[in-house]
């Protein structure tokens, strides 16, 4: 039931590193402030060398890429292939997609708060990719995973599309000891 304290579009909310984020009209990205959360804590408290992320974020992944791949958000070409690597062998079928700051960062601009949680109708794959990279320090290996079309299909349901990925991932990292981060939101 809708309440009093209720969050309505254009708040400010406050991230957990201080960042203020504008909840502009669109209402479907509310999920997108939880998991810039997770990030936060993943690196700050969990101290993670390596964050990859997988969500239903976008339908507009889905609109690019159909219900039979997720869309890998990284500029880490090291990452990129590593999950591409993974994806082979799992059969968890990813693609690459740009995660291009020039163009689409302005799509994330506020007047009122450091950043919106969603741009555009255009670009919104690529927009929700650069919201979440905001919340992971630059250096730091990341990749946003936007598995909204493979992860339910409509005549059987849940598919448990990453669960294969996200575990092959952990144990080729953990072969090689190494303190990693997985996010996995709604």
């Amino acid at each position: 039931m809708i309440g009093g304290r209720s969050r309505l579009p254009t708040n400010v909310l406050t991230a957990s590193n201080g960042m203020t984020i504008e909840v502009n009209a669109d209402d479907d990205a509310e999920g997108l402030l939880t998991i810039a959360d997770a990030l936060v804590y993943a690196e700050k408290e969990v101290g993670c060398k390596e964050i990859i992320e997988l969500s239903a974020s976008t339908g507009a992944c889905m609109v690019i890429l159909g219900t039979g791949y997720a869309g890998v958000f990284t500029q880490n070409n090291d990452l990129a292939d590593e999950i591409e690597s993974i994806s082979k062998v799992t059969g968890d079928k990813t693609w690459r997609m740009p995660l291009v700051e020039n163009e689409y960062n302005s799509k994330l601009r506020s007047r009122v708060a450091d950043i919106k949680n969603c741009g555009t109708r255009y670009g919104g794959a690529i927009t929700a990719g650069l919201f979440l990279k905001k919340f992971v320090k630059k250096k730091r290996p990341f990749a946003h995973i936007d598995i909204a079309g493979p992860v339910w299909k409509e005549n059987t349901g849940a598919t448990g599309f990453g669960a294969k990925l996200v575990t092959e991932w952990v144990c080729r990292k953990g072969r090689k000891d190494e303190i990693l981060g997985i996010v996995v939101g709604a």
